[in-house]
């Protein structure tokens, strides 16, 4: 098992360093201080979601060095909420022996071609794929691929963007001019799959693993509409998907909670995308378990012990867009099933995640019950 050389030990009240303000840092930076931590956190946008709860922030943009080399002086460790940070600024921030998660990770899962090539040679099951850097590439490369396909961007793009889907002649033309604007792209063989799931876990500096239970996803217009947990797998198909992950895990040398999401077909899995840091789809451990994927995230971060992962009962998380926020304040005054957590963003807009909703129940059905009322608007 590869492991860092040493353990970086981080105790209250030292302060916590977030590259990102958002949702996923806005939630680590609340757990940081239930614990007594301070919070620093580096962001273009003044009171932005993490800031509201944050003891301070440099407003800067995130390639900023300047800004980077002030997060590093104020932080005695560093961590960041999305995978797109400035790589330069990462081995910046890992060689002052204060990112624990290390440069590498971000490396890998911010480009798609590194990400696959990762998962291929860890010899795990991925959809058939080609990198074409241009639109006589990409024509060659459809030749060879059955479809239904996907092409995407190698580096950014998500919730839908960035990306096509290749299902006739008409569609291949399309996908031609896409690559022929420059870049590097992937052309995936689409999976049929019967559904999606995240396995979310967290890893320790010392290469201890923790599990959430492995959650099912179902998306709308290529956004997380909802979660439930666990998801409904067989026991062997759960043991493959954790085995998996490990591999990867140990490959990467992750630190923190770290995010995989796969496809199901039938009893195999295929692996999708990775994420470096909690994922949506993990938001349910907040009500549902012992401790969420954020608290794990900080304790693995600062070089505490990981507690177990106790599972309370089952889970369904429903992400809140723009257009969702009637319903959600609805909810939050007429549902007392309903755990509402709004981020603080100032500007409510269609299909922007303003916040998430969570049931918790002994049976599914007393879920669906609950999700009825919650879109229904029933008090």
């Amino acid at each position: 098992m590869q492991t860092n050389k040493s353990i970086l030990k981080i105790l209250p009240p030292q302060t916590i360093g977030i590259i990102g303000g958002g949702q996923l840092g806005r939630m680590m930076a609340i757990e940081a201080k239930y614990m007594g931590y301070n919070v620093i956190v580096l962001d273009p946008t003044p009171n932005c979601p993490t800031a509201q709860v944050a003891d301070g922030q440099i407003v800067a943009p995130y390639d900023d060095m300047e800004a980077i080399k002030q997060l590093t002086v104020k932080s005695d460790v560093i961590t960041y909420e999305f995978e797109n940070v400035d790589l330069d600024a990462a081995t910046y921030i890992e060689e002052a022996g204060k990112l624990p998660q290390g440069a590498f990770a971000l490396e890998v899962t911010q480009n798609r071609e590194k990400e696959k090539n990762i998962m291929k040679e860890a010899g795990l099951p991925v959809p058939k794929f080609s990198i074409v850097h241009n639109g006589s590439e990409c024509e060659a490369a459809l030749k060879e691929i059955t479809l239904p396909a996907v092409i995407k961007t190698c580096r950014g793009g998500y919730d839908g963007k960035g990306q096509l889907k290749i299902e006739t002649e008409q569609d291949k033309e399309a996908a031609i001019q896409f690559a022929d604007q420059g870049g590097t792209f992937i052309i995936e063989q689409w999976i049929t799959f019967d559904k999606e799931i995240s396995t979310v876990f967290t890893r320790s500096q010392s290469g201890e693993i923790t599990f959430f239970p492995i959650s099912e996803n179902d998306h709308k217009d290529h956004i997380l509409y909802e979660t439930i947990a666990p998801a409904r797998i067989s026991d062997a198909l759960s043991q493959k998907a954790r085995e998996a992950a490990t591999l990867l895990a140990e490959k990467i040398n992750i630190v923190g909670t770290f995010a995989i999401e796969m496809f199901v077909k039938g009893e195999e899995i295929f692996i999708n995308e990775m994420a470096p840091r909690p994922h949506n789809s993990g938001h349910y451990t907040i009500e549902a378990c012992n401790v969420s994927q954020f608290s794990q995230h900080i304790r693995a971060i600062c070089g505490l012990p990981l507690p177990e992962i106790i599972f309370h009962q089952n889970a369904m998380m429903m992400n809140v867009l723009g257009e969702d926020m009637p319903k959600a304040l609805r909810a939050l005054s007429q549902l007392p099933e309903a755990y509402v957590h709004l981020y603080g963003k100032a500007e409510a807009k269609e299909k922007r995640k303003m916040g998430h909703v969570t049931f918790i129940a002994h049976e599914l059905d007393e879920l669906e019950s609950y999700k009825r009322a919650y879109e229904e608007g029933l008090t």
